[in-house]
């Protein structure tokens, strides 16, 4: 597997278990240090600008009201 496909596998695992944790009712600080997690690999390889707007809508729609916290 080359560099930036074990980054971008690493970058999906992060942003899926984010997405999981949510829906399992996981609190939300972990929920979002799986989606920053992400990012950062996104930063490290050269990804960001097309991971970022992925974990700002994650990180929006978080931050929500009405939206509560396990």
């Amino acid at each position: 597997m080359a560099a930036g496909d074990d980054a971008r596998a690493r970058i999906q695992r992060f942003l899926v278990t984010g997405d999981n944790r949510l829906k399992q009712g996981v609190a939300h600080a972990k929920v979002r240090e799986s989606w920053e997690q992400g990012l950062a690999v996104a930063r490290e390889a050269g990804l960001e600008e097309t991971v970022r707007p992925l974990v700002e809508a994650r990180l929006a729609d978080l931050e929500r009201p009405g939206r509560k916290e396990s």
